[in-house]
Order: C-alpha cells, then structure tokens, then sequence
C-alpha cells in the first residue's frame, strides 16, 4: 500500500494513506448494501414482496460470510490484498445482479455483497492486525471501522436522493460503479512489508484457545445484538412513526453521525481504557437504548433516543471486539478473524431472519428482546474471557 506517514509512533505500522485506502474500498463496500434495510419499503413494492419475505432474504444472505473460512489460512501468508479485490468484485457483482429486480435475483445479488464485505473486512483487519500493536490496534481499527458510519452518513442519503432520481435501481448501479473505480486504486496500490514478530506467515495450524473461543462468541453476540434490530429500524419508522422515505435518509444521517462518534470513541478511547472493559460498557448502553426504544409508542423523539443509545453502544462495541479477537490467537490472526466472520455471520443471519417474524408479532420490542438477550450474552463472555486472559498472563 501506499504512503510513508506512519499513524502511530511505533513501528511496525501502516501509513495513513494505507489506512486511507484501506477505509476507503471497505467504507464503498459498506454503502452498496447497508442502504437497503432503510429502505425496505421501496423494495417491497419493487419486488412485490413482504416485510418477512425480505428480511428472510437478508437473513439466508448473511450466510455468505461463512466463506471466509476459506480465507483465514491465505490471510497468515500475507495475501490480504488480493483477497481484498476479490471480496470488492464479487460485492460489484451482487450489486448490479440485484437490479434485475426478482426476488431471487435480489436474494442472490444480497448473498454476492455479504460476501464481499466479508472478505473485505477480514482482509483489512488481518493486514492492520498484523501490522499495528494491540496497544495501539484499536484506534487503528477504529479509523477503519468509520466506512461502517460513513454507510449511513453518506451512502444512506446518497441513496434516497439516488431512488428519487432514478428509481431504487439508483444505488445499485451507482455505488457499483464508485466501487471498480476505488478497486481499480487498490490493485495499484502495493504492500508495506512490515509485520509483528508473532504475526509472520507460517504453516503449523495452531490450535483455538479458551479465549479465542469466549473472544469469538462475544464478538457473534454483539453482530446479533445489533442487526436484529437494525434490520427492522426502517419498517418501524415506516409503520409505527410515519416517517418518510427522505425523512429516513435523515434519520440514517443521525445514526451514521452516532456511529460515527462511536467509532471515533473506540480510536480514541478503547485502547487506554481497555477494549475488553470498554466493550461491556457499551453494551450496557446498547440495553439502554433498546429499553427506550421498546417504550417509545409512536413518539419519535423518544425513539430516535433510543436509537442514538443503541447505535453509539453497538458500534463502539462491535469495532473494539475486532481488536480483541485479533490478539486471542496472535500465531494465527488471519484465521482467528475468518473464523470471527463466520461465526458471526451464523449469529447475524439468524437474528435477521428471526427480526421480521418477531416484529410482526410484538412490534419493535421483538427484535429489542433478542437484542437485548444478544447483549447480555456478550457481556457475559466477555467477562469469561478476561478472566481466562488475566490467568494466562500470570
């Protein structure tokens, strides 16, 4: 990659404009699919499908990142990059499949960019993670981690103004189209060679520790928390507050802004309080929100509250477990973190999946209840998992 500046005052480290780039190609990955969800009712009636039909479809979609099974040994021997592009051209793909505008055809298009931010995320954070101490790694994943916010600051009004334009194909076309331009940038690019000492490439498959095991549960329980709920944000703002298609591109922008801050908080905060400490703390703020949300009724005040709560908790939570589970198994970090991806995909696709029919039956404060049970069980291996830590240390 390219660049010189270094981020940080201890080497080995990665240069801002690899950062840069490297936020860049996830933060485009991110927009061409984390606008759908707001937007589930101009889908619905593109499609001609109901609310659980695609929550359903969302829900088989977050599967795809069980693939990055497939990566996590390639990933040890520094072949992060190429993984990078493949996981982009295989998102660009889904992307213009989509606009067929079939329910398969969505379903499948829905499946290609789950993958590809899959393979795409855990490229970028085994090359960080092997290139940048735990000490500093979680203000580093943090900055990565903005192209999670920069979605719904940027790619979620980009897309209502995009629908009211060009009809909901708009930001299927476009956002593929901004992504080959910024892959194209990414396979000019080259790798700074520089690695830790634990991180160096290697052929013995090293075995998961309890503390891998515990890190990597915490990590799916937090993906579960959030997209639970998350997946039905734009159907209740629909349904139960009568906000508009503009008026939930604003309101993204207002969650993106949250995201934004808490992903800001995990660069700025996690690594001198601890990520492990600082991660159950937010998700007792994600229970927070989750409780105003459910008691909201058809005030948006005291819903968007909620939602501010919970997305500040959940994103400075879900960016720090990166860097936890990326120095559970140092031997190991490209495999530990595939290994995260697929685990927590299990967890997402089944809290997807699960959110519309609880929706359907209890309102918001279905999908809040699983989330919040998602929470607490992060919490609790979290907790788990910083005893097993401490032990290992003494």
């Amino acid at each position: 990659m390219l660049g010189t500046n270094r981020i940080a005052e201890a080497d080995p480290n990665v240069s801002n404009a690899t950062l840069a780039l490297l936020t860049a190609v996830k933060a485009i990955n991110n927009w061409m699919f984390r606008w759908v969800p707001f937007f589930l009712p101009t889908l619905q009636q593109a499609f001609g499908a109901s609310t659980g039909q695609l929550t359903a479809v969302m829900g088989v979609g977050q599967m795809a990142g069980l693939s990055s099974l497939a990566v996590g040994r390639q990933l040890d021997n520094g072949r992060e990059r190429p993984a990078m592009v493949f996981g982009l051209a295989v998102a660009v793909v889904g992307s213009l499949l989509a606009t067929i505008g079939t329910v398969p055809a969505f379903a499948a298009g829905y499946f290609a960019m789950l993958m590809g931010i899959a393979w795409v995320t855990v490229s970028g954070h085994t090359y960080l993670s092997r290139r940048v101490r735990y000490e500093r790694r979680a203000r580093v994943i943090g900055i990565f981690e903005m192209s999670w916010a920069s979605a719904l600051l940027v790619g979620a009004p980009a897309a209502a103004i995009l629908i009211g334009l060009f009809g909901w194909r708009g930001p299927f076309v476009v956002f593929a189209a901004i992504a080959v331009v910024v892959g194209l940038v990414l396979v000019a690019s080259k790798d700074e060679a520089e690695v830790l000492e634990d991180a160096q490439p290697g052929t013995e498959r090293v075995p998961f520790t309890a503390v891998a095991w515990l890190s990597l549960a915490a990590s799916a329980s937090i993906a579960l928390c959030g997209l639970a709920t998350v997946v039905i944000v734009g159907t209740w703002l629909d349904d139960a507050l009568s906000v508009s298609t503009g008026g939930i591109g604003l309101v993204a922008v207002a969650f993106g802004s949250a995201e934004l801050v808490a992903s800001g908080g995990s660069a700025a905060v996690a690594d001198r309080v601890g990520p492990r400490r600082s991660t159950r703390a937010a998700m007792v703020i994600v229970l927070a929100g989750l409780g105003v949300m459910a008691s909201a009724g058809s005030s948006l005040l005291i819903a968007a509250v909620g939602l501010v709560l919970f997305f500040l908790g959940f994103e400075f939570a879900i960016v720090t477990s990166f860097a936890i589970v990326s120095e559970s198994l140092p031997a190991a970090r490209g495999r530990i973190l595939a290994t995260n991806v697929a685990v927590g995909t299990v967890g997402r696709g089944l809290g997807v999946a699960a959110s519309g029919s609880l929706y359907g039956l209890y309102g918001i404060a279905g999908p809040a209840a699983l989330s919040a049970v998602a929470a607490l069980s992060a919490i609790t291996f979290l907790t788990l998992a910083d005893r097993r830590w401490h032990t290992a240390d003494a």
